[in-house]
């Protein structure tokens, strides 16, 4: 049984690398006009260590800041976030503005903070990000790209840590670059199965159509991948990866265990909230393989683990080379070794209810 599942991985795996290579051979040749109205939407937290940074990679932005609206959705933040954004705001190039939330204890904020903000918006494409993020200066023109040349109706663009050169912000980095591939190749498979909500983009006309975040709006997380499912159930074809390396934005990884632990418990929550039958198929195909490991590791049982491991080295090498951190691939079979105890443990804790996230306690 075990040698079963692990073919079939090696062979999932197989289907990774080729879809990864075959949607990467593509380069667009594509110029758009950059004259699509973006609003750009930041939710924020006590961000004043990293959102003055944010707004001004947005400030050197190519693309026209004429045609850029940013939007930062200051959720009570208890910090200087909130004098930061308005002192920038007086010399910004782009249309800047700032919505102070009310803390009515939603029970999704993230959520909140976006529709509150798409309803005071005026760009024809939505795209949300993070506070503590950076992005190049030519982020909002491949996004925009990217929508008109595919006429998208939602553009997943690639996402990675900032290196910091340390072990643990290493096993960060490989841990969710193995994510990001996936989910793009998923998408280019017109299959698409995750996203990552730091870096996504949709039309305001679509947002709409499918109902915003109704049916959801009670689950803390996942404002960007039960989006994504619901426009995909209705445009497959339409939801778009952006494989373009000047759209990568990069983030900080997490300091800590502690911190670490509450965002990925937060992340493995949302898994028994599928509706797609797939995609939770595949979840626990994945947990089922990663208990195997452990299974072989404890029993000796090499030919097992080279099975495992062969095909998935290659794809992980593939993703971390693209978002520029070839540097780690070194470092993959440890994290290999290391991965499946990770997976397992957020596999089952992700039953019971409740972390904690930008001290806040959610469900």
């Amino acid at each position: 049984m075990l040698l079963t599942i692990n073919i079939l991985y090696f062979f999932f795996n197989l289907v990774l690398i080729i879809t990864w290579l075959k949607m990467n051979s593509k380069k667009s040749v594509f110029q758009s006009k950059k004259d699509t109205k973006l609003t750009i939407i930041i939710p924020v937290r006590n961000e004043e260590d990293n959102i003055l940074n944010l707004l001004q990679d947005i400030d050197n932005q190519t693309y026209p800041l004429e045609n850029i609206e940013v939007i930062i959705a200051n959720d009570c933040s208890t910090d200087q976030t909130e004098q930061i954004v308005l002192a920038f705001q007086e010399k910004a190039k782009y249309s800047l503005r700032i919505l102070n939330l009310l803390n009515d204890n939603s029970t999704s904020p993230k959520k909140r903070a976006i529709q509150k903000s798409i309803e005071i918006s005026s760009g024809e494409l939505i795209i949300t990000t993070d506070g503590d993020c950076r992005v190049s200066k030519n982020w909002l023109s491949s996004i925009e790209n990217c929508y008109r040349e595919n006429e998208a109706k939602l553009i997943s663009s690639p996402a990675t840590f900032i290196n910091e050169n340390n072990f643990w912000n290493t096993a960060q980095i490989i841990e969710f670059a193995s994510l990001i591939g996936s989910g793009a190749c998923a998408m280019y498979l017109r299959k698409p199965n995750m996203c990552n909500g730091a870096n996504i983009a949709y039309t305001r006309e679509v947002f709409e159509n499918v109902g915003g975040f109704a049916g959801n709006e009670h689950l803390a997380s996942g404002d960007d991948e039960f989006l994504m499912h619901k426009i995909a159930k209705i445009y497959p074809e339409k939801v778009i990866f952006n494989s373009d390396f000047e759209a990568i934005v990069r983030t900080k990884s997490q300091p800590n265990i502690q911190q670490f632990y509450q965002q990925r418990r937060r992340w493995a929550s949302k898994w028994k909230h599928y509706q797609d039958w797939k995609v939770s198929a595949l979840a626990i195909f994945i947990f089922a393989v990663n208990l195997g490991v452990i299974w072989s590791i404890f029993q000796f049982d090499f030919i097992n683990l080279a099975i495992k491991f062969s095909a998935e080295l290659i794809f992980l090498a593939l993703t971390i080379s693209f978002l520029g951190h070839k540097s780690k691939i070194i470092f993959i079979p440890i994290i290999q070794i290391l991965y499946p105890f990770y997976v397992v443990f957020f596999g089952l804790i992700a039953q019971g209810k409740g972390y904690e996230w930008k001290g806040r306690k959610l469900e």
